[in-house]
């Protein structure tokens, strides 16, 4: 039997030649770079600089981003990104993903919105992999709700002077940069901006976490003590960051969604490959009728799920995307991660409470992904509002 992680885009029409060699290139990368290293970056808690280099080498870093930075974007669409996210996912270590591609979430809205000098001194470096760059939006007091932040940043002369805290933020231990969500303006979402703060400026510090998963990937809360930022800093106009910042939650929706189901397809690769193996009381585990409905559900769903990405992406490539969609398909999306990841557990039995193996850690990774990003239930509501019921 084919593997799942190939088979199903031959019978898509949203697929061709040129993902399959997308393919091959990232999976050659995957196997020579991070295969063998998965376990000692999780015993790290952090992925080294060096991946970084050598991803952007390799062409992964700049997939899809413009050409005048460094980048790869001809011919690039988000179904190519789909196969190079999906490749990636293959060690069944989700911090590895989040964590060399934290400039996913970073660099877009410098790209967006950024002054022309800030995207000339931003852009290449961090495609190049010579500079990591992180996200911050979320903060102790709550995360999904964007317009009630309380990071402020007090402009004085040619500086902001930003105070606050976020939390959560990935890559927060080793980013140089931040593109930071901050409060310039009154309440509400009309006086939110944002800005890029270097992240050696004086009164920034960082305090690492430790997580239930995701332990390759470096994760922090970053404290902002009086930090002057040139003003030349702000990401598009003052005020004006709370549009930008919802327009890159469909992005990072979507890239959650195709996440999920690679995992969930990896999952049931792994349950599928025990229980043909497997021998109980005489025969394979896969002759029980129960664990073949088990597999067939997992298939199912998995199916579905995947189909309903490529659906939204196919919105997002044609102006019809809806963000109600796209709150829902997140949520369909880490579902059947977490189906598939525990029904695998059932099928591997003990096998999968030891550390080492994809669905172990997979299983640990579940509710980052139904969290991050916006909750279920903030996206439940987020679509019902969307819908207008």
């Amino acid at each position: 039997m084919a593997h799942l992680f190939d088979e199903w885009r031959s019978r898509s029409p949203h697929y061709d030649d040129t993902h399959e060699a997308v393919c091959d290139s990232v999976r050659a990368f995957v196997s020579r770079e991070i295969m063998p290293n998965v376990d000692a970056w999780e015993r790290a808690g952090e992925l080294p600089r060096e991946l970084h280099r050598k991803a952007a080498r390799a062409g992964i870093l700049g997939f899809g981003y413009p050409e005048e930075f460094g980048g790869t974007a001809q011919g690039c669409t988000i179904f190519h990104s789909f196969v190079q996210s999906e490749e990636l996912c293959r060690p069944g270590a989700g911090g590895i993903v989040a964590s060399l591609m934290t400039h996913g979430i970073g660099l877009p809205p410098i790209l967006a919105g950024g002054s022309d000098a800030m995207k000339q001194a931003i852009a290449p470096a961090v495609l190049a992999g010579e500079k990591i760059i992180a996200l911050g939006i979320t903060e102790p007091s709550g995360g999904s709700d964007v317009a009630n932040l309380r990071t402020r940043a007090e402009r004085k002369g040619a500086h902001y002077v930003v105070n606050g805290q976020k939390t959560y933020i990935t890559s927060g231990m080793r980013a140089d940069w931040i593109t930071l969500a901050v409060r310039t303006g009154g309440p509400g979402i009309g006086g939110v901006s944002l800005l890029l703060v270097d992240m050696a400026s004086p009164g920034v510090s960082r305090t690492a976490l430790e997580k239930m998963g995701w332990h390759s990937s470096d994760t922090a809360t970053i404290h902002f003590d009086d930090v002057e930022v040139p003003a030349e800093n702000l990401i598009g106009p003052e005020n004006a960051g709370f549009g930008a910042i919802m327009r890159s939650f469909n992005g990072e929706r979507i890239g959650m969604a195709q996440q999920a189901a690679a995992n969930a397809r990896l999952c049931f690769e792994d349950a599928l490959d025990w229980a043909r193996e497997r021998q109980t009381f005489g025969k394979p585990l896969v002759a029980n009728q129960v664990i073949r409905h088990k597999l067939a559900d997992m298939l199912r769903r998995i199916q579905a799920t995947q189909a309903w990405i490529d659906h939204c992406a196919w919105t997002l490539m044609n102006d019809k995307a809806a963000p109600g969609e796209f709150a829902l398909l997140k949520v369909q999306a880490t579902q059947t991660m977490e189906f598939c990841a525990r029904e695998a557990c059932q099928i591997l039995g003990g096998a999968s409470f030891i550390r080492g193996s994809r669905v172990e850690r997979i299983y640990r990774e579940v509710r980052v992904m139904a969290i991050g990003g916006g909750s279920e239930e903030i996206m439940f509501d987020l679509a019902s509002r969307q819908y207008g019921f």
